[in-house]
């Protein structure tokens, strides 16, 4: 089948690298969001899709608006019979849901209905969902609103993060799509429409969402913080004598049977630093503070003396 590629994200390149390999699929072109400046330097890189295609042949689009009549043009012009968007960055309009022959698929890194949008990865664990997976669906215009193809299941895992949930999923979408696409050549596909009264939504998130509300259960704010793990970050802030507020950042946490007032310091001994939550308290295990390396708790605390936290 005659395939143009839509992604920018990491969690695509593993499908991206089943396209490239198989001999029963031709990759027409592939379309990516532009390079882009990142890190502090704010050094211009491609990103991780275009990245994934170098010492290959295969056509590059960067469109900046892929809304814009040129860039529909442009796919149109590749003539695929499926097009396939996973981890795009960007809404398709319907000129491209429109180009393929036989179908316009992408692949959601949740079970919809459940966490419809941005953020489906971090939404499940921080939800305390016991599974998760990879929907393929047929895309219309709605937002992840399609009729689905085919899912695949996974178990989320007690210690899951973000970062480790985003990668397991990344590796199962391969094998989903190229059993999606054998479907599709088969005539044998099926449609299943969503359930609409039994969506969640995912938003996307910004760094300030990250940030602890020591009010909430020990057990929500434990999931929360590894749900943000890398991005964006689960963190609270603490003042200095010095009078300067600096942002924690947390990596991880476990929970303790202590109590005390919401956001009450507990314990800054050996253990490290403890807080209490509004039933019991977080034990936090790895910090980075603002400005310097990721640490122990331990470690921040020595020679590190706070005039409040919150």
């Amino acid at each position: 089948m005659r395939v143009v590629f839509i992604g920018t994200g990491e969690i695509g390149v593993p499908t991206l690298h089943a396209l490239l390999g198989s001999e029963e699929h031709q990759l027409a072109a592939v379309v990516t969001q532009p390079d882009k400046p990142v890190g502090r330097e704010q050094r211009i890189e491609p990103s991780p899709i275009k990245k994934a295609l170098a010492g290959t042949k295969i056509p590059i689009l960067q469109p900046a608006r892929i809304k814009d009549r040129q860039s529909i043009e442009e796919i149109s012009a590749r003539s695929p019979q499926a097009i396939i968007v996973m981890a795009y960055g960007q809404i398709l309009p319907r000129g491209i849901l429109e180009t393929p022959r036989v179908a316009c698929l992408n692949l959601h890194a949740s079970l919809l209905p459940r966490h419809r949008g941005a953020a489906p990865i971090q939404a499940a664990i921080a939800s305390g969902d016991p599974e998760t997976g990879i929907t393929v669906m047929y895309m219309d215009e709605g937002l992840d609103t399609g009729d689905i193809l085919l899912q695949r299941k996974i178990d989320i895992l007690p210690t899951e993060t973000g970062g480790s949930l985003h990668d397991r999923l990344g590796q199962i979408a391969p094998d989903a799509l190229l059993e999606s696409l054998q479907l599709l050549a088969k005539e044998i596909a099926p449609r299943i429409p969503q359930n609409n009264a039994l969506a969640t939504y995912a938003p996307k998130l910004n760094r300030n969402d990250g940030k602890i509300d020591w009010s909430q259960p020990a057990d929500i704010l434990e999931r929360k913080i590894r749900a943000f793990n890398p991005w964006p970050g689960a963190f609270t802030t603490v003042t200095a004598k010095s009078g300067k507020p600096r942002n924690l950042k947390i990596f991880s946490a476990s929970i303790v049977d202590l109590v005390g007032e919401a956001g009450e310091i507990l314990q800054t001994g050996k253990r490290g630093l403890v807080i209490a939550a509004s039933d019991r308290a977080l034990s936090l295990e790895e910090v980075q503070p603002e400005g310097k390396r990721r640490m122990t708790s331990a470690e921040f605390l020595h020679g590190f003396e706070a005039a409040s936290w919150g």
